[in-house]
C-alpha cells in the first residue's frame, strides 16, 4: 500500500502564491506518474497538473504559466501555484500510480486532499 498526504493548502489573496506538497510513503517500488487534482463545488474533479518519470508535464489550460508541478528524490511531489485566482479555489487532491515491491501491477493512489481558497 502507499498513502499519500498533503501539506500546504489555505487561504490566500487573488495574485498570491501557495506551495502544496504531497509526500508518498509505504511499500513502494517506483512511482511513474505523480498529479495533482482538484475538484470545486458543484464540479467534478478535474487534472490540474501531471508529471510523468520525473521529467514529463502536462497541465490544465487554465493554469498554465502559473503553476508549476515538481518531484524530489523522496517521493514527494509539488505543486507551486503563483497568480492565484479566485476560480482556482477547490480541494486539491494528489495522485499517485504506483508499483509496490513485491508486484508487477500499477495501482492508482489519492490523498486525502487539502482546501485552497482564493479570497480577499
Amino acid at each position: 500500500q502507499v498513502q499519500l498526504v498533503e501539506s500546504g493548502g489555505g487561504l490566500v489573496q487573488p495574485g498570491g502564491s501557495l506551495r502544496l506538497s504531497c509526500a508518498a510513503s509505504g511499500n513502494i517500488d517506483r512511482i511513474p506518474e505523480m498529479a495533482w487534482y482538484r475538484q470545486a463545488p458543484g464540479k467534478e474533479r478535474e487534472l490540474v497538473a501531471l508529471m510523468i518519470n520525473g521529467g514529463a508535464t502536462t497541465y490544465e489550460e487554465s493554469v498554465k504559466g502559473r503553476f508549476t508541478i515538481s518531484m524530489d528524490n523522496t517521493n514527494t511531489v509539488y505543486l507551486q501555484m503563483n497568480s492565484l485566482k479566485p476560480e482556482d479555489s477547490a480541494v486539491y487532491y494528489c495522485n499517485a500510480r504506483a508499483f509496490t515491491s513485491g508486484t508487477f501491477s500499477i495501482s492508482t493512489y489519492w490523498g486525502q486532499g487539502t482546501q485552497v481558497t482564493v479570497s480577499s
